[in-house]
């Protein structure tokens, strides 16, 4: 129960987020989950590993972004909370930060509370939504009280979009993206089939056999996202070597996490 609200956690079906959540080694999973985790890791050994990257990444990415002046984030996707979230690297660099997480996991929403404590001077507000329903999210009270869409805002859309197979997630990102201000940022992982082919094919079975559909994408399929966007430098590249630093990435993963990240700046 939420604020009285009582929520279900369909705790028999599988969920992306819980599935992430148990690769994390985190508690809040079933089951069901469990057994769909069980299976991808047959499929990919390193899914672990392609998890933490994920959060590494998101990590650099907003210092990154928070370094550069960025003062409020929308994040779609939010997951389980798992410290540091993303408020706490924001509002580490700048204390005023604010954010604005997105869910469609009831378990997310049962957890929301650990996603609001943020500083004094900032802001940190939670919507109950789905990426597939992007108007419903511009729309919300919540987000139209913490940020100022006439300011700039980084999107952040990390390993979820893989969870919305054809064409329509395109449209959901760009629409998403259309009331944001010049200067606004767009941050993105995603699955690909491009690194591993046969443990990406076991791996998308696994996720369908646990009821959830997956669509991984290949690096121009990605690129799509940012076709009206600045990419940031390195580009659309595998997720560890996404480095603002300029420092050169270790290569010893390049064949085991079939991920690829970018970052792109709204004209």
């Amino acid at each position: 129960m939420t604020d009285g609200i009582p929520v279900d956690l369909r705790q028999d079906q599988a969920h992306s987020a819980r599935i992430y959540d148990y690769f994390l080694d985190g508690k809040d999973n079933y089951e069901a989950d469990q057994a769909a985790a069980a299976q991808i890791e047959k499929s990919i050994p390193n899914v672990r590993l392609l998890a933490r990257t994920n959060r590494e990444f998101m990590h650099r990415t907003i210092g990154f972004l928070a370094d550069r002046g960025i003062r409020q984030f929308l994040d779609i996707g939010t997951g389980i909370p798992t410290a540091p979230n993303l408020h706490q690297v924001a509002q580490k660099i700048a204390p005023e930060a604010r954010v604005v997480y997105a869910d469609n996991d009831p378990i997310v929403l049962a957890h929301a509370r650990a996603l609001l404590t943020g500083t004094p001077e900032g802001r940190t507000d939670y919507l109950h939504a789905d990426i597939t329903e992007p108007d419903s999210i511009l729309e919300a009270a919540q987000l139209r009280d913490a940020l100022d869409l006439s300011q700039p805002v980084a999107l952040s859309v990390i390993a979820l979009a893989h969870f919305v197979p054809g064409e329509r997630i395109y449209e959901a990102v760009a629409t998403l993206l259309e009331p944001l201000a010049p200067g606004s940022y767009l941050v993105m992982t995603h699955f690909t089939a491009d690194i591993d082919p046969v443990g990406v094919a076991k791996t998308v079975n696994a996720y369908q056999q646990g009821g959830i559909e997956i669509e991984p994408r290949d690096k121009a399929s990605v690129g799509r996202f940012f076709q009206d966007l600045e990419l940031i430098d390195p580009g659309v590249v595998p997720i560890h070597h996404w480095r603002p630093s300029g420092i050169e990435p270790p290569r010893s993963y390049d064949d085991k996490l079939p991920g690829y990240a970018a970052v792109g700046r709204k004209p």
